[in-house]
């Protein structure tokens, strides 16, 4: 009997080829976003988004580069950046939500790391915005298992 798994998230299933789009969409969205509140609405990225800004970038193009040439390699070098922007975006929002006194962190110059820009509904923050970016595109990259060349 074949594996549960496998048949759900088998390289051949249609929600496994779905994986990879589903994550560059993820990515081009975030990217887009995060130049649309600093460049639209004037809301200047603090230290820590900048380096989540460089995190999340390249997997726009690492990815869809890999969708459009189909070379599976693109997860080894989108997983582990997905990855650094997650532990990222983890240490910011731990910053943000006060677990981790604002002296330890890189944010000495220009905008702090735990200011309120944007708080939609009462909890939605840039900063929240940006976890769930990083974790959703990390387990789509890690549930993605690529077809087997024979």
């Amino acid at each position: 009997m074949e594996n549960a798994g496998h048949l759900i998230n088998g390289p051949s299933s249609g929600m496994n080829k779905a994986l990879p789009y589903a994550a560059w969409t993820l990515a081009l969205l975030s990217a887009a976003g995060s130049l649309f509140f600093s460049e639209v609405m004037d809301l200047p990225p603090c230290v820590l988004c900048w380096y989540q800004r460089i995190a999340m970038y390249p997997l726009v193009l690492i990815i869809g580069i890999g969708i459009a040439v189909d070379d599976a390699k693109w997860k080894l070098y989108a997983l582990p950046l997905a990855l650094i922007g997650l532990a990222i975006s983890v240490y910011h929002n731990l910053i943000y939500y006060g677990f981790i006194p604002e002296s330890l962190t890189p944010c000495t110059e220009g905008v702090s790391c735990s200011e309120r820009q944007i708080e939609w509904f009462g909890f939605i923050t840039i900063p929240l915005m940006g976890l769930i970016a990083f974790l959703l595109i990390s387990a789509l990259i890690g549930f993605y298992r690529p077809k087997q060349k024979s």
